[in-house]
């Protein structure tokens, strides 16, 4: 008797195609015999981590044998000083990818529907479709959210809205008195996931939402992580912050040890290394300015960016481009899962890592 797991599996899941990250190092190095490549593809601070967290983190290196503290108190306590929050609204996740499946798993069953962008973070899709749930993908405006039809979306199911700002993969960016006015309009039954992973960069050009707003909204949470502006992508660690009844069924299905111990430790030090978060910041104003002026000599089109990437119209299919730029050691980011074939994405690094990047584009298309 042989098993068929296929008739076993939930069609939700059976039918998921998985994430595509960018390509890591190793597999270049692996595959294409490629010594120390540039990986310009999955939005990490090129500057790394704040030398406090390192530090941290090689103070708490011999105690891994321990277990975390589940609760992550210190850390906690290490947002609420910062941004002045009641300790009991917070939610610590592995990443704030983390925060997506509670919420997710939370509030939607088969028969419910999430609403999110076209082009939007891929992970909500996924996590919507593996619970059975209904995925209602709106048109984007002008490669963003266009929260008015988001809104004409809603229908007697729906449970869930998803808005990605800045967003991910285009980078645009809806103004704080836009999603204050479409806030109003939303049935408090209907939970807001506001999606800041890319918070601090945005925050640096422009004013943004500010965690106190789910206090007038109880519907509302916001999410940020430690991954992109603060450099620490590979340790895995975000958090949201809600209403009290909201953070409280998050914790009830949260891993009990979803924080190791090193990320916590980092984060707290991260956290209030102003000095490095601001030199992150400002290397990157100054690179998305160059890089530019780049596109702008060369007459590619790209979308104005408020975060540490920019996604570029290469006016063909952008494989082609991806794969030339793959073997001269420069990892970009294909945008042909996102619906978006002629799109390339691209990390804005530091000065010479851009430049390096320069070259080889260059290089390439005086070869076309």
């Amino acid at each position: 008797m042989s098993l068929h797991i296929d008739d076993l599996i939930s069609s939700g899941i059976k039918e998921l195609t998985p994430y595509e990250p960018g390509k890591p190092i190793e597999e270049i190095e692996r595959e294409l015999g490629i010594t120390n490549p540039l990986k310009l593809a999955s939005n990490e601070n090129p500057l790394g981590p704040s030398p406090k967290a390192l530090e941290a983190i090689k103070s708490s290196l011999y105690d891994v044998h321990r277990y975390p503290d589940g609760n992550g108190f210190r850390l906690k306590e290490s947002l609420k000083t910062k941004y002045d929050l009641d300790i009991n609204k917070i939610t610590l996740g592995n990443g704030s990818n983390d925060i997506i499946e509670f919420i997710a798993r939370c509030f939607l069953s088969p028969g419910d529907n999430a609403i999110f962008s076209k082009y939007a973070f891929a992970v909500y899709p996924i996590v919507v479709q593996a619970l059975g749930a209904e995925g209602v993908e709106v048109p984007a405006k002008e490669w963003g959210h266009d929260l008015e039809r988001m809104y004409d979306s809603i229908n007697k199911n729906t449970k869930i809205i998803f808005i990605a700002n800045p967003n991910n993969p285009t980078g645009t960016f809806v103004h704080r008195e836009e999603i204050v006015r479409f806030l109003e309009k939303i049935p408090e039954n209907i939970l807001v996931l506001l999606d800041q992973a890319y918070f601090e960069y945005s925050c640096f050009e422009s004013e943004d939402i500010e965690l106190d707003l789910v206090d007038r909204y109880p519907n509302l949470v916001i999410s940020r992580t430690f991954s992109k502006a603060y450099g620490l992508a590979g340790l895995r660690i975000g958090f949201s912050v809600s209403s009290r009844k909201i953070a409280d069924y998050f914790n009830r299905i949260r891993q009990p040890f979803n924080i190791n111990s090193l990320a916590l430790v980092a984060a707290e030090a991260a956290l209030f290394d102003e000095e490095h978060l601001k030199r992150s910041l400002e290397i990157n104003r100054k690179g998305k300015e160059d890089l530019y002026k780049f596109f702008n000599n060369l007459s590619y089109e790209f979308i104005n960016s408020y975060t540490n990437f920019i996604c570029f119209d290469y006016k063909s299919d952008a494989t082609v481009m991806f794969e030339k730029l793959l073997k001269m050691g420069v990892i970009t980011r294909s945008m042909k899962i996102y619906k978006m074939p002629n799109y390339l994405r691209l990390t804005i690094g530091l000065e010479e890592e851009n430049m390096f990047f320069k070259d080889c584009f260059s290089s390439v298309i005086l070869q076309k």
